[in-house]
């Protein structure tokens, strides 16, 4: 793998820390990367509108996956091995969220919305160019809940890849008190990952066309969840 590409699926020094902080972090990357494992492990995914990903794949594309922040736990299991690059805040957590994600296969790129964003951005736009998948929690990483940020919109204008909104929909799952209401499946659950329709953007898009995307990937992303809810209606019917 070349040097300029290696460093995204690689560990970050801990140096900055204290040697208390270096093991917290080493102990919940081990936790949370084991608790995925174990969980997706036993989970049975089934998809839909997964053309729609080896299309735009076979076609010399790479896509920018968007999705909401809810539904990063399976899709971390489903979606490992890929080399997906995505980007983790500068923070505490943001250490051992990077260091569980690169174990599963992800690249990492460090920044949010609020620190490092716009260096982060540039960042993806030179690892798109290199030929590597993006990926985005577009209404992370804190929020407000379902409501989607520019960020993605942005690297498809500026990379003339598109963007793949998708949801995962798990049948049985328990939901964590954050600000996200973050869903974690239960063992041995179904889940259903429903890909949209390639959203393109025009690379000399006006700022107006650039919002209207913006409400389109917002309302794609609101119709997958619905289609997903409306999955797992019908399961709990059939099943209840």
């Amino acid at each position: 793998m070349p040097n300029d590409i290696e460093h995204v699926y690689s560990f970050a020094p801990l140096d900055r820390y204290s040697l208390k902080q270096r093991l917290l972090i080493r102990a919940a990357d081990l936790a949370f990367y084991l608790l995925i494992r174990a969980i997706g492990g036993t989970m049975r995914y089934e998809t839909e509108g997964w053309e729609n990903f080896e299309n735009v794949v076979s076609g010399g594309r790479q896509p920018i996956l968007a999705v909401w922040h809810d539904r990063i736990f399976a899709s971390t299991y489903f979606l490992r091995g890929r080399g997906i690059v995505v980007i983790t805040s500068q923070s505490f957590d943001g250490e051992y969220i990077a260091r569980f994600l690169n174990r599963f296969g992800f690249g990492t790129v460090r920044g949010s919305s609020t620190r490092g964003g716009v260096r982060a951005l540039v960042e993806m736009i030179r690892l798109m160019r290199r030929g590597l998948p993006m990926a985005f929690t577009v209404d992370g990483p804190k929020g407000p809940r379902y409501v989607a940020k520019s960020g993605a919109i942005v690297l498809a204008a500026k990379t003339g890849n598109p963007i793949l909104p998708f949801s995962v929909e798990c049948a049985k799952y328990w939901t964590v008190k954050s600000w996200d209401r973050l869903q974690i499946p239960k063992p041995f659950t179904k889940a259903r990952f429903i890909v949209g329709t390639p959203l393109w953007i025009n690379g000399s898009s006006s700022e107006d066309d650039l919002a209207a995307k913006l409400t389109e990937l917002q309302n794609a992303l609101d119709d997958l969840v619905a289609k997903g809810q409306e999955w797992r209606g019908g399961r709990m019917s059939a099943t209840g």
